[in-house]
């Protein structure tokens, strides 16, 4: 339930229970000082005429979110939001709803204390469309990765600057968005005699195990004034990926690593996954991977390949646990069949047909190096890809990160060994912030060719070289066109393909 402001102090809906007008202890010997939102504010999740708006406190407090559709708030609504209390680390979300469709929606979130209001801090999104109107977002993964942090002297994040330049709808996070098993050093050698240096927190310089370490690394990321400017414009559709949690994880997984005196990666992902619901605006529920509408042009389908993902081997499995799950796989097949959206995007946090080494036997992802029919986890890929293409589901493009470059796939049954499946499009793009690698291999069981490609000139090497990467995803209404393009951090288009629907 939405209220004016005016409504609010009328019927006393307050702070602790006392009136949230701010001077209303007016005692000298009662001021302090108000308080203040710590880390920006965000929003997530924008569909359906609904979103979410989040912010942090630096003390126990009252949000309240007020939002309209005029930049000067002219005739706004204001919701009166959750308690921050330690137990959340001072963080909370409002869900607004029952937004107007494809507007631009101006919101301002404050705190009471039950003594004083802090300042304003405002941010915008724009809603889906209902019927016509184009939709653009982009997409990337790994931040803060392989010891490269928040430089500075560099810009910091300088990429989400070039990212906002697009104007998006939304940014579609493909996972690590955080480094929680990457301690950072205050500096590092470069090849060319200079140093990169280092913002570096407490949390930041060990691996994290605590849940109070968890949170420290979406704290640390939030430092950074560029993403901060985007959070506030720019609304966030979140994927986690492994290192939220520890690298090449999988549930069960007892760790051999003497960084880490906590070696139950299921303790260590519960306390990484309480700090990134408590972190980031994503819907509460059961489930990481839902489906997120964007007018009649867009569904996006967000997968939780972490969650349900079977031990790290060689991946030649013919039958048996695999990737998603049989509740998720079979979500993810019902989903399809139903969607009438011309196009439909499945975010992948792991790649579709390259080959991911955990080791030098076991694999990390999806693919393999056998070269036959489906097997391990992609016999759980290739069971969508069919059950699509026996339904008619037309329209679906993947998009992932994961590998530190930028690159298109196309996926046709005429050079597979597995050949019940529609033709296909997949685009990487990344890393936002951190090392190069690549390139890796394709396993040719779907049939992929690497129509693009671009990696960085060494492995490991840091921003500071210029490969940094995002994609970019543009639906015009009229033609029904989906245009791809990946770009680098200084905004310049490295490749586009327009796909027909």
């Amino acid at each position: 339930m939405s209220f004016s402001r005016r409504d609010l102090l009328r019927t006393g809906l307050v702070a602790g229970g006392a009136l949230a007008v701010p001077g209303a202890f007016a005692a000298p010997a009662l001021a302090r000082v108000r308080p203040s939102i710590t880390h920006g504010v965000q929003s997530g999740d924008v569909s359906g005429g609904r979103a979410l708006v989040w912010t942090r406190a630096d003390r126990p407090s009252r949000m309240f979110v007020e939002y309209a559709t005029r930049p000067d708030f002219r005739g706004s609504r204001t919701v009166r939001g959750p308690w921050l209390a330690p137990g959340s680390d001072l963080t909370g979300q409002v869900r607004l709803s029952g937004l107007p469709s494809g507007r631009d929606i101006h919101y301002r979130v404050t705190l009471d204390d039950g003594r004083s209001e802090s300042a304003a801090e405002r941010g915008s999104f724009r809603t889906a469309p209902e019927r016509h109107g184009d939709v653009s977002f982009v997409w990337a993964g790994d931040l803060a990765g392989q010891g490269w942090g928040i430089n500075e002297a560099f810009g910091g994040y300088k990429i989400f600057a070039a990212m906002a330049a697009t104007r998006p709808d939304f940014f579609l996070c493909s996972g690590d968005f955080v480094y929680s098993d990457g301690p950072l050093t205050e500096t590092v050698a470069l090849p060319d005699g200079t140093a990169w240096r280092n913002l570096v927190t407490a949390e930041k310089a060990k691996v994290a195990e605590t849940l109070a370490e968890y949170r420290g690394q979406f704290r640390y990321n939030l430092l950074d004034a560029h993403l901060r400017a985007f959070n506030a414009q720019v609304p966030i559709v979140y994927q986690w990926d492994d290192h939220e949690v520890r690298n090449n994880w999988y549930p069960g997984q007892i760790l051999d690593d003497v960084r880490y005196t906590e070696k139950n990666v299921d303790v260590l992902a519960a306390r990484a996954s309480q700090a990134a619901h408590e972190y980031l605006p994503i819907t509460p529920g059961k489930t990481l991977y839902r489906k997120l509408s964007y007018g009649p042009d867009l569904d996006v389908f967000v997968l939780d390949m972490r969650t349900y993902k079977n031990p790290n081997t060689a991946n030649l499995e013919t039958d048996g646990p695999g990737l998603l799950g049989p509740e998720q796989t079979a979500w993810l097949k019902r989903e399809l069949r139903s969607s009438r959206a011309t196009w439909k995007v499945i975010a992948n946090d792991l790649p579709i047909g390259l080959i991911v080494p955990d080791g030098a036997v076991n694999q990390e992802g999806v693919g393999n190096t056998d070269p036959g029919l489906p097997k391990g986890r992609e016999r759980e890929i290739a069971d969508v890809l069919r059950h699509a293409h026996r339904h008619d589901v037309t329209g679906i493009v993947f998009l992932t990160a994961d590998v530190h470059y930028t690159a298109a796939h196309h996926y046709s049954p005429d050079r597979a060994t597995f050949k019940d499946f529609t033709p296909f499009w997949e685009f990487v793009a990344g890393p936002l912030n951190a090392g190069t690698f690549g390139p890796n291999a394709l396993d040719p069981s779907l049939g992929p060719s690497q129509e693009f490609i671009k990696v960085g000139p060494r492995a490991n090497a840091s921003p500071a070289e210029g490969a940094q990467f995002f994609g970019h995803v543009a639906i015009d209404s009229r033609t029904k066109a989906l245009t791809v393009k990946l770009i680098d951090l200084n905004g310049t288009a490295l490749y586009t393909k327009t796909l027909t629907p």
